[in-house]
């Protein structure tokens, strides 16, 4: 354990008792941070609050969750991370589910959207990748890094709403993960990276020269599917099924019921709905379509531009 550093991420402030190397850090300026991150012994809470085959532990007030050989987490009041580490837990498994599964439920609490995938920015706004786990969010994220554009957020999406109903992207930090598959199809290898543990042929790509560190607006969500069919097909998605779709792409959409959030989560997409393109995009499983994805969400993206 060290000293507390700090740390800026999700348009947060966050002082960690753990390293968290893949965060930018900052000087913590003379108010308290956002979010505090820290050890503590959970063991007895989580007995009184638990059953025996639970892994999840969620209501209005916390958030807390176990998982087996890494710890306990406990989330509360979105500024409070306590980490209980078991015997041998990792490190990097520890900072697997700080940054995720833990920032996830901070942001809720907080009452900032979490989307699940990746946001680029393209003409100076932001387009939300997402889709469920391996459809390939993080794979096209990177198409279009390689094309010279710049990214925003890998795995989990803070948004908000501005004052005028829009709804805005802050930048989460300056990584990716991308499996060993999608490295070699951008000639690229794993020497010098850092595998993420518990999927041994996924690796930490650092995107620090491509990471844009200032909040932009939303102006679309592309819904990443894969397809047994050879065609490549982008369609908008239109009615409720918006909604719908903003639900199912919720990071730890499971948390927002129990947690009394539902209302908040209603209202906050219906807004956001108003003013975002959504689109359904599907990619065929047969082959690596990532510059063929991008090229279509360009040209529809100007397309657009055009339009308005």
């Amino acid at each position: 354990m060290t000293n507390p550093i700090s740390y800026t991420a999700f348009g947060l402030t966050i002082t960690s008792e753990f390293p968290l190397p893949e965060l930018l850090p900052t000087e913590l300026a003379e108010k308290d941070p956002d979010v505090v991150i820290k050890q503590a012994d959970l063991q007895q809470v989580w007995f009184e609050h638990s059953d025996d085959d639970q892994y999840f532990v969620i209501d209005k007030t916390f958030i807390m969750f176990r998982m087996p050989e890494v710890a306990i987490f406990l989330i509360r009041n979105g500024s409070e991370i306590l980490v209980s580490p078991f015997d041998d837990a990792h490190e990097d498994h520890i900072r697997l589910y700080t940054l995720g599964t833990c920032m996830g439920a901070i942001l809720m609490q907080r009452k900032i959207l979490p989307l699940h995938g990746s946001a680029v920015v393209i003409g100076g706004k932001a387009y939300a990748i997402v889709g469920n786990s391996g459809a390939g969010k993080s794979t096209l994220a990177s198409a279009f890094i390689k094309r010279g554009y710049q990214l925003l957020s890998d795995d989990v999406i803070p948004v908000t709403l501005n004052e005028s109903g829009y709804p805005i992207v802050t930048p989460s930090y300056p990584q990716q993960k991308l499996w060993l598959e999608s490295l070699s199809q951008f000639g690229m290898t794993s020497d010098g990276y850092r595998p993420i543990i518990d999927r041994e042929t996924k690796f930490a790509i650092p995107v620090t020269n491509q990471f844009v560190s200032e909040p932009m607006p939303l102006a679309g969500v592309i819904e990443l599917v894969k397809t047994e069919n050879e065609e490549i097909e982008m369609l908008p998605i239109q009615n409720l099924n918006r909604l719908h779709t903003l639900f199912v792409h919720t990071y730890r959409n499971f948390f927002i019921g129990p947690a009394g959030l539902m209302d908040w989560h209603f209202q906050t997409t219906a807004k956001m709905a108003n003013h975002i393109e959504l689109y359904q995009l599907q990619r065929p499983v047969s082959r690596f379509t990532a510059h063929d994805l991008t090229e279509l969400i360009l040209e529809t993206v100007y397309e657009e531009e055009k339009v308005l």
